[in-house]
C-alpha cells in the first residue's frame, strides 16, 4: 500500500477510534445509574483502582485502550476523576508487560538476555517508583488532579468539572456517532440491551482501530525509527526523551517504541542507560491517545483525567531524572534483577506472571 494511502487510512482509523469513545460514553449512560454504580462500587479504593488499571492493560496489551476507556467512563460520569487517577497509574505499570515478554525471547543467550531483561524491567521499576511517590501524594492532597483540573478548565474556556466544551473534533465525532446510535436505536429499541450492544461495539471499535493504527504507523515509520533511535545515542538524555515521545506519538503505542529498544540493547547496539531516557519519553508520548479521546468526548472531567495522565508521567521524570544521584535507580534495580534472572531463568517467567497477572488479581480481591 502506498505511503500516502496508508496515512489517509490512519487518519480514518483515528476518527473511528474517537467515534468508539463517544459510543462507549453513550452506552454507559444508557445502562442507568443503578447498573453502573453497582459495576464500579468495588473500585472506590485507590489501591484497587491501581490494580484494575494494571490488570486491564495487561489483558488488552495496550495502555492506550485502557486509558481511552477510562476517559469514556469519566466523561460518562460513571467514575469520578479521583477514582480514575489510580487506574491510569496502574495502566502505566501494566503496559510494560510487553517489553518483559519481548525480552524473554533472548532467554537462551545469557548475555543478550541479561541486557534485554534489564532494558525491559527498568521501565517497570521507573513506573513503580513514580506510583510509590505520586499515588500517596495524590490520595493525601489530590495535587495531580487539582493541577490537571485547572489546566482542563483553561483549555475548556473556563468550564468547571462536570461541564462540557466544544471542539472541532467533538463536532466531527458527534456526526457519525449520532448516526450509529440512531441506527442501533431503530434496530433494537431504547433499553439496556441497546446500551450493552453499544458498549460492546464501542470497545470493539476502540480495540480494532488502535490495533490497525499501530500496525499501519509501524509500517510507515519503521524504517525511520531505528535510525532515529540510533541517532539519539550520541545526544543528551533530553534528546532521547524527545525521540521517545515523538516516536510513540507517531506509532500510537509506547509498547512498540520500547519493544524496539529491547533487541537493540540485547545485541549491544544500545546500552541500558542510553535506552532509559527514550523509554521515559515513550511514557509521555503514550498519553496522547487519552488526550485525543478526551477532546472527542468534550467533557471537562474526561479531559482532566487525560491531563492527569500526562502530568503523572512528566512528574515521574522530574522526580528522578534531573538528580544524578538517584537518576538511574530504576536502571540499577533492573540490572540487579537481570543478574539474578540469568542465574535462575525460571524466575524471569515467574516475575512476569506473578507481577503482571497474579498480583493485580489478588490486589483487586484484597482491596475491593
Amino acid at each position: 500500500m502506498p505511503g500516502p494511502v496508508r496515512a489517509v487510512l490512519v487518519l480514518a482509523l483515528l476518527y473511528l477510534f474517537l467515534v468508539g469513545v463517544r459510543l462507549l460514553e453513550s452506552g454507559i449512560n444508557g445502562l442507568g445509574s443503578d447498573f453502573t454504580d453497582a459495576l464500579f462500587e468495588n473500585v472506590t479504593n485507590p489501591i484497587s483502582g491501581l490494580f484494575v488499571g494494571m490488570l486491564a492493560t495487561v489483558l488488552v496489551q495496550s495502555s492506550s485502550v485502557t486509558t481511552a476507556t477510562i476517559v469514556g467512563l469519566v466523561a460518562a460520569g460513571v467514575i469520578d476523576v479521583e477514582a480514575a487517577v489510580p487506574m491510569v497509574m496502574g495502566a502505566n505499570i501494566g503496559t510494560t508487560v510487553t517489553n518483559t515478554i519481548v525480552s524473554l525471547a533472548h532467554v537462551r543467550r545469557s548475555e543478550e538476555f541479561r541486557r534485554a531483561f534489564a532494558a525491559a524491567t527498568m521501565h517497570d521499576f521507573f513506573n513503580i517508583v513514580a506510583v510509590a511517590v505520586l499515588l500517596p501524594l495524590q490520595i493525601a492532597t489530590g495535587l495531580l488532579s487539582k493541577v490537571a483540573a485547572a489546566i482542563s478548565r483553561f483549555l475548556a474556556g473556563g468550564e468547571e468539572l462536570g461541564g462540557t466544551f466544544d471542539s472541532p473534533i467533538k463536532g466531527a465525532v458527534k456526526w457519525l456517532g449520532g448516526m450509529i446510535e440512531d441506527a442501533l436505536d431503530a434496530l433494537v429499541g431504547p433499553d439496556r440491551l441497546l446500551a450493552a450492544l453499544t458498549i460492546l461495539l464501542a470497545i470493539a471499535v476502540i480495540f480494532v482501530t488502535l490495533t490497525f493504527i499501530t500496525k499501519n504507523m509501524k509500517v510507515l515509520v519503521a524504517a525511520r525509527i531505528e535510525r532515529t533511535l540510533n541517532a539519539a545515542l550520541a545526544r543528551s538524555g533530553l534528546v532521547g526523551m524527545v525521540v521517545g515521545t515523538i516516536v510513540t506519538v507517531a506509532v500510537q503505542s509506547s509498547s512498540i517504541t520500547t519493544s524496539i529498544l529491547i533487541p537493540l540493547v540485547a545485541s549491544g547496539i544500545l546500552t541500558v542507560r542510553n535506552a532509559y531516557p527514550i523509554t521515559l519519553g515513550a511514557n509521555v508520548g503514550t498519553t496522547i491517545t487519552a488526550l485525543l479521546a478526551a477532546l472527542g468526548a468534550g467533557k471537562v472531567d474526561g479531559l482532566t483525567i487525560a491531563v492527569t495522565h500526562t502530568l503523572f508521567n512528566l512528574t515521574g521524570i522530574l522526580l528522578l531524572y534531573p538528580w544524578p544521584k538517584i537518576r538511574y535507580l530504576p536502571v540499577v534495580a533492573a540490572e540487579h534483577m537481570a543478574a539474578f534472572a540469568i542465574r535462575h531463568k525460571t524466575a524471569a517467567l515467574g516475575y512476569t506472571v506473578g507481577f503482571f497477572l497474579i498480583l493485580p488479581i489478588v490486589g483487586i480481591f484484597v482491596f475491593r
